[in-house]
């Protein structure tokens, strides 16, 4: 196991993100953030939180499940379940879709569908925590906290302090 980021550079990496969603976007004033199950969760709170404080506006966060999504789950019925309640609708806005990792690119593929069936937002984009490589979808980040260079037989495992009590990523 070897340690790849501490919480102080999660913290410049999470730092730089919203930066550059400003940016990108020209602003927040049409930005929703969704933080994918479970760790995307607090990594959107955090970016939404340094987004209040660069630019004294509070982005909407909500939380998307994409459990129902997934292409590896037998379903139970032809079409999948929404499981997605959000206080705010999507229709609209600039999208910002948050994850720890990227990896195949499934996990994105199954939020965006997610996200669609909530509302037809103006466009979609993607924020990751770490991105490790080997797409089997041609999807990529438009925000990467870290690219992390690894074979298939590594595991990149993010813990956050919401979730795990502590701020790390490490490579085992």
């Amino acid at each position: 196991m070897k340690v790849l980021m501490d919480d102080k550079a999660i913290g410049r990496a999470l730092t730089r993100i919203s930066h550059e969603i400003i940016e990108k976007n020209k602003g927040v004033e049409n930005v929703v953030i969704l933080g994918i199950k479970t760790r995307g969760v607090p990594l959107a709170n955090r970016i939404a939180d340094k987004i209040k404080t660069f630019e004294g506006v509070e982005v909407p966060v909500g939380t998307i499940d994409i459990t129902f999504y997934r292409d590896d789950l037998q379903k139970k019925t032809p079409q999948p379940v929404i499981n997605n309640p959000l206080d705010f609708d999507v229709s609209g806005k600039d999208v910002i879709l948050v994850d720890d990792v990227i990896y195949t690119g499934r996990t994105c593929r199954s939020a965006i569908e997610a996200v669609i069936d909530t509302g037809r937002p103006n466009k979609i984009q993607f924020a990751s925590l770490i991105d490790r490589g080997h797409r089997e979808l041609p999807l990529t980040p438009d925000y990467i906290g870290k690219n992390i260079p690894t074979s298939k037989n590594e595991v990149v495992r993010v813990k956050l302090l919401e979730v795990d009590g502590e701020d790390t990523v490490q490579i085992i």
